[in-house]
């Protein structure tokens, strides 16, 4: 077979790139490279004649060592259903252009992939998550040194703070009346959230995940899930990844307080201040279009459009249940 680079159909932009790449890993691995797929800037899928993996790129040699070194330690205390690292079939360490870059086992997908809009899915999702905090919770004080410690108020002020000096471009896309009550619901909510702070420190430590977004979650073919990509770990309460998964999950159970209560983990959370005024800080909205500006690429249509349903389409029935937390909770 002819070696071969395949774009996955979003990375022209960065073709050179890929090209260079490819040449690097032809000539380092001991295994001749018969295809590279590009999945993200810094990851591609490999395939030699005997092997496939997934090769992932890190700013440095520390977060790499530390991500072969939390798998291990997942798997060891009994977390399986992840990825782990090996050696790759190279001369010596990987390192292209600044980039040192790991070799991790690659887990074939199921057809049908993990989603957000099944229920099924949300319940074991939920169950895989928690699964992974009690697994966390056996270790994360071996990490205290290795990882830093979750700070939810100062990450959403400084997030609050970029969307605030973006607002004269994106006046160019949302009218004022949407981007005042956006920025008053996330001033109510940190203000709560301050208010309550000592919330944060009742729960026991874990290793957060700090990244539950639906494609961190891996179908294998015999249907297995997977939790990947650890890339934003840290130390704190495991209340701040439901947090994040309850964000995740709201727009496809129709904003609905009621709906968030059938799931079991959330039960006791709906019942604590601090939990509920940050359910009304717009942190997806504020994310994305922050990522839009950095990124510059606002002139892609489809990204954009995704952007205006997240923060125009849904703006209803967001502000609906956020009325509803301020009923509770003023």
């Amino acid at each position: 077979m002819t070696s071969q680079v395949k774009s996955t159909g979003n990375m022209h932009g960065d073709d050179d790139y890929f090209d260079r790449l490819f040449s690097y890993f032809q000539s380092q691995l001991t295994e001749p490279v018969i295809e590279m797929v590009p999945l993200q800037r810094s990851v591609v899928l490999l395939k030699t004649n005997h092997n496939q993996f997934i090769i992932k790129g890190y700013q440095s040699n520390r977060r790499l060592k530390l991500q072969e070194a939390f798998t291990a330690t997942l798997k060891k205390e009994g977390f399986f259903n992840t990825y782990k690292f090996f050696d790759s079939p190279a001369k010596e360490q990987l390192f292209f252009e600044d980039t040192y870059f790991g070799c991790i086992e690659y887990i074939s997908p199921n057809k049908t992939s993990f989603t957000f809009y099944k229920q099924k899915d949300r319940r074991e999702g939920l169950e895989l998550l928690e699964q992974f905090h009690q697994t966390t919770a056996s270790f994360e004080a071996r990490y205290r040194r290795l990882l830093s410690k979750a700070d939810l108020i100062e990450k959403w002020k400084e997030r609050m703070m970029l969307f605030s000096n973006n607002l004269p471009f994106l006046r160019y896309f949302m009218n004022e009346p949407f981007i005042s009550d956006m920025m008053s619901w996330a001033s109510w909510s940190i203000k709560g959230m301050e208010a309550n702070s000592q919330y944060f420190e009742k729960e026991p430590y874990v290793i957060l995940h700090g990244d539950v977004a639906h494609h961190n979650f891996l179908r294998d073919k015999k249907g297995k899930l997977h939790l990947i990509d650890f890339d934003l770990i840290s130390i704190g309460p495991k209340a701040l990844d439901y947090l994040q998964y309850a964000n995740r999950i709201l727009p496809y159970i129709d904003w609905s307080l009621e709906k968030l209560r059938t799931y079991k983990p959330f039960r006791k959370y709906l019942k604590d201040k601090a939990f509920l005024y940050a359910l009304a800080y717009p942190a997806d909205i504020f994310r994305e279009w922050n990522r839009l500006v950095r990124e510059q690429s606002y002139s892609d249509q489809h990204k954009l459009q995704q952007v205006m349903d997240l923060s125009i389409g849904q703006f209803y029935a967001r502000k609906k249940f956020i009325t509803q937390l301020r009923s509770i909770l003023d």
